[in-house]
């Protein structure tokens, strides 16, 4: 490519008519294999859950599920985050979560949340620079990976930084 010429990085939303591409994205990025409910909450979850497309090729996703807690509040839970290896490095996976992240701030949502593996230094490290911390461990959380503990891994977003 020539010096100065701008890939064109896009998000569009996830539908019946595209779900495949985020079941191929998934079988090529995670070690585990997602479910029909999975699929189910990523649809439902509307503007939360997106492709990622490099230059038209699609090479990574962000699937949500919107949660009720106790007393109605809702948080969002990101069940994958992704971005194929020869495309990392490039903001595709800030663009992601920073779209569910301005989301989250429009609509007063004040917790997005993920389950990251305690060996998933990136993962961990990525999600600390956008303000997230560890908050809890689970210990045997995963059934068919080494190592099978995870780190809950969230962000609370306070008044202040929801945006008017």
């Amino acid at each position: 490519m020539g010096a100065g010429r701008e890939v064109a990085i896009s998000l569009d939303g996830v539908r019946d008519k595209n779900v495949m591409q985020l079941k191929k994205l998934n079988t090529a990025l995670f070690p585990v294999r997602y479910n029909d409910k999975y699929y189910a909450d990523a649809l439902a979850s509307g503007e939360f859950t997106k492709l990622a497309y490099y230059s038209d090729i699609c090479v990574g996703s962000i699937a949500c599920r919107l949660e009720k807690k106790e007393g109605g509040a809702i948080r969002v839970y990101i069940m994958t985050l992704g971005v194929l290896a020869p495309y990392r490095g490039l903001g595709i996976g800030t663009k992601l979560l920073n779209h569910v992240l301005d989301l989250c701030s429009k609509q007063n949502i004040p917790e997005i949340y993920l389950h990251v593996q305690t060996n998933n230094e990136d993962a961990i490290n990525f999600y600390k620079k956008f303000g997230f911390e560890i908050t809890e461990t689970i210990k045997n959380y995963y059934t068919n990976i080494e190592p099978p503990d995870c780190f809950v891994v969230t962000k609370f977003i306070t008044p202040s930084q929801v945006k008017k």
